[in-house]
């Protein structure tokens, strides 16, 4: 009798076959975009959990609601101290995780 079960694979399975495997380009791209958009999404939760409009949120960090927008939605061309800014004004802490590359040489 034939078996009916499926066949699972992981989301790392999935992402290594059509995004490319952890160390390629195309994978670190990829990553770099969604740390952009996981970012940009944050922002937009906490603006709406305080009842915020973009132009409210703009307005508390100097810039106009289109910029508070474009971060919001992945625009990757925000400067760093405008999202500070953005994260100061929402009154969120922010901590940073940084990783250096074990392959790094100082020549």
């Amino acid at each position: 009798m034939k078996s009916d079960r499926l066949k699972t694979t992981s989301l790392d399975e999935l992402i290594d076959k059509h995004i490319g495997e952890i160390g390629t380009e195309n994978r670190d791209a990829f990553e770099e975009e969604l740390r952009l958009d996981v970012l940009g999404q944050t922002i937009k939760q906490i603006r709406l959990e305080k009842n915020m409009t973009q132009a409210q949120l703009g307005e508390l960090v100097g810039v106009k609601k289109a910029q508070i927008s474009k971060i919001e939605n992945n625009f990757n061309d925000a400067r760093f101290e405008t999202i500070l800014k953005v994260f100061r004004a929402l009154n969120a802490k922010i901590s940073f995780n940084v990783e250096l590359n074990q392959d790094l040489s100082l020549g």
